[in-house]
């Protein structure tokens, strides 16, 4: 059965993801639709990156994924199609697609809608489970849609770099309430360079390890790890890092905003790496 994943920021209050799936399966009632997640927060663009980068690794070549995330960022006048590594693709034309990849996409085309027709959610999922159904058909990309469209690029998130640190931005908050920052283990190692150090975070909360698992230290007591998809987290053994320490994701409209706090509490979105 040909595998679908689904990935949105609509959450699951109204009958949207279920009618998702439902135009998915009117294309074709074969399709096997796996949920990744519907609670992404919305126009957050790099925790959408993180989560669909590190869940599409997961699944085996030929596999479709569906990002449903921000697709009127602009008015939309088409959606994109991408092949890459095997894999395919469909999302708006918002910049997040290169932000997943970390590089622009192998092939893509795009898929235009029909100007008289109402640009909504179900209609953009009819028209991406339609190009779904035509690759499982075996037809080329180029000729589903159109192959000389020029995309919107954004660049991942990536650390700030020095001689002597490394900055990440937490870009997701767990269901526990752990912390994710945007350094991987290759990034922190290649940083490092066998030297020792802090990782410092809310101006004086310091850890100087690296834990294997969550049971390394004391209930109750900080720790960092590298999580299953090797990226940095902070985490407290059985408490809620997050809340405990003011922290919260990265948002562009904050960093763009002269205003940090929030309900006269601050917030912390980046953490500090130093090396000695």
């Amino acid at each position: 059965m040909p595998l679908v994943t689904l990935t949105s920021d609509i959450g699951e209050k109204d009958f949207l993801a279920g009618g998702i799936k439902g135009q998915l399966l009117q294309a074709n009632h074969n399709f096997s639709i796996i949920d990744i997640t519907h609670q992404l927060s919305p126009f957050n663009y790099p925790q959408a990156a993180y989560v669909c980068r590190n869940a599409i690794k997961s699944f085996p070549e030929g596999t479709m994924h569906l990002v449903m995330v921000n697709l009127f960022d602009d008015k939309p006048e088409h959606l994109l199609l991408a092949e890459h590594n095997g894999h395919y693709i469909g999302c708006g034309d918002n910049g997040l697609l290169t932000m997943i990849l970390e590089e622009l996409p192998q092939k893509v085309v795009a898929l235009h809608l029909d100007k008289t027709t109402q640009k909504n959610t179900l209609y953009c999922t009819s028209v991406f489970a339609k190009a779904f159904n035509e690759v499982q058909a075996g037809k080329k990309l180029e000729e589903i849609g159109d192959a000389s469209v020029s995309i919107n690029v954004k660049n991942a998130l990536r650390p700030m770099l020095g001689n002597n640190w490394i900055e990440g931005q937490i870009i997701f908050i767990d269901n526990f309430e752990n912390v994710i920052v945007n350094i991987t283990k290759e990034d922190f190692e290649t940083q490092r360079k066998g030297r020792s150090f802090k990782i410092v975070f809310k101006r004086d909360e310091v850890i100087d390890r690296i834990s294997d698992t969550y049971a390394d230290v004391p209930e109750g007591e900080k720790l960092a790890l590298f999580n299953s998809a090797a990226y940095l987290e902070i985490a407290i053994n059985k408490g809620n890092a997050a809340g405990l320490f003011g922290l919260q994701g990265f948002s562009e409209k904050q960093v763009q905003s002269h205003h940090q706090y929030v309900n006269n509490r601050l917030f912390y979105q980046t953490v500090k790496v130093f090396f000695e």
